[in-house]
């Protein structure tokens, strides 16, 4: 049986999402769609494009990547079969259904079938061996773990990056305490981050600090002028709550802003309902609930401290379709400049 064959097998329809009904105006949502689609689905038609739980850097590369980046460059890959197209993202739950919707979207936006596009979710087995690949060749006992975005600004300057399949990290000391940078060439996204860091506890981590971006829910915050940190998230309707790797430590800085996170698994699901459930919440993002979940569950501490990248409930020049701009480029650079102050200041609060 080929890969589209297998693929078809377990195949769930992808319908586009209601795009006057989100939480994005339509040209920006947009414009989020087009630096985020494969350039073969852009160019061509296809009558069948399935996504699906697999990654291939052998298939077609995107030429939308983003060039120059060391990490989170990586987009999903694409093999032809005739007038048909495979698709394959990370093997994330969250992820591919999140590609499926981008895909379907963007096509009923630019008026094209997007009857033809379909997901098939990965089995977990799937997602537990390509996250179980990683394996940093070091004992991590009592380590603290940065992981995500940013990392370039946040590690010594002029270290070196060891590589893996995937990933890269590099160890320093801070303030007496071991510290590891994490970072990954392809998105760890919803579900995936859940998973890296269960993989993190059991390679020995004692603790890990997820640097990343959010969206505010509060009309009032200004994308990138403030970060984001909190211990708390909203999964799936229910409250998680974590041991907070900062404690008090950053919410009482100045430029950090506090409050119950919400886990959303695509961006695309974010329309004006959804915002009008989450009144009262701070911010929303795929990852931060898994993670904290995943850190209550292994017993270790977990902490976030993320850029406000963009506001759902206020339009501001800024959100998530010009982030490649001059401007927004300068004002997260200064930010990831006080998240690493931050966590240095907090290691050397209490180093051990």
């Amino acid at each position: 049986m080929d890969l589209l064959t297998a693929a078809q097998g377990t195949a769930l329809r992808t319908a586009p999402i209601a795009v006057h009904g989100h939480t994005m105006a339509p040209d920006r949502l947009l414009r989020y769609l087009r630096i985020k689609v494969h350039h073969l689905i852009q160019d061509h038609d296809w009558n069948s494009v399935r996504v699906i739980g697999d990654y291939d850097r052998q298939a077609v590369i995107s030429a939308h990547e983003k060039n120059g980046k060391v990490f989170n460059f990586e987009r999903p890959t694409a093999q032809i079969h005739g007038r048909d197209l495979v698709v394959k993202a990370f093997p994330g739950v969250d992820y591919v259904h999140h590609y499926a919707l981008i895909i379907a979207t963007y096509l009923a936006m630019t008026g094209r079938a997007a009857d033809t596009v379909s997901h098939q979710l990965p089995d977990p087995a799937v997602s537990h061996a390509a996250v179980g690949q990683l394996d940093l060749n070091l004992n991590l006992d009592g380590d603290l773990v940065i992981v995500g975005w940013g990392l370039a600004h946040l590690a010594p300057k002029g270290g070196t990056w060891t590589y893996g399949p995937s990933y890269a990290w590099q160890r320093t000391h801070v303030h007496g305490r071991r510290v590891v940078y994490l970072g990954f060439l392809h998105s760890i996204w919803g579900d995936v981050a859940g998973r890296v860091l269960t993989r993190l506890a059991e390679l020995g981590a004692r603790d890990v600090v997820y640097v990343g971006k959010v969206g505010a829910l509060n009309p009032e915050i200004e994308p990138n002028t403030r970060l984001a940190t909190g211990n708390t998230s909203l999964v799936g309707g229910t409250l998680v709550t974590w041991p907070d790797f900062f404690g008090d430590f950053a919410t009482a800085q100045p430029g950090v802003t506090t409050g119950v996170h919400v886990t959303s698994p695509s961006i695309l699901l974010e329309n004006r309902d959804w915002l009008s459930e989450h009144v009262g919440h701070a911010f929303v993002d795929p990852e931060i609930g898994p993670m904290g979940a995943a850190a209550f569950r292994a017993g270790i501490g977990f902490g976030y401290l993320h850029v406000i990248s963009n506001n759902l409930a206020r339009q501001y020049p800024a959100d998530l379709s010009n982030e490649r701009h001059r401007d927004v480029i300068l004002r997260r650079t200064v930010l990831v400049s006080r998240i690493r102050e931050i966590i240095a200041d907090r290691l050397a609060a209490r180093p051990i």
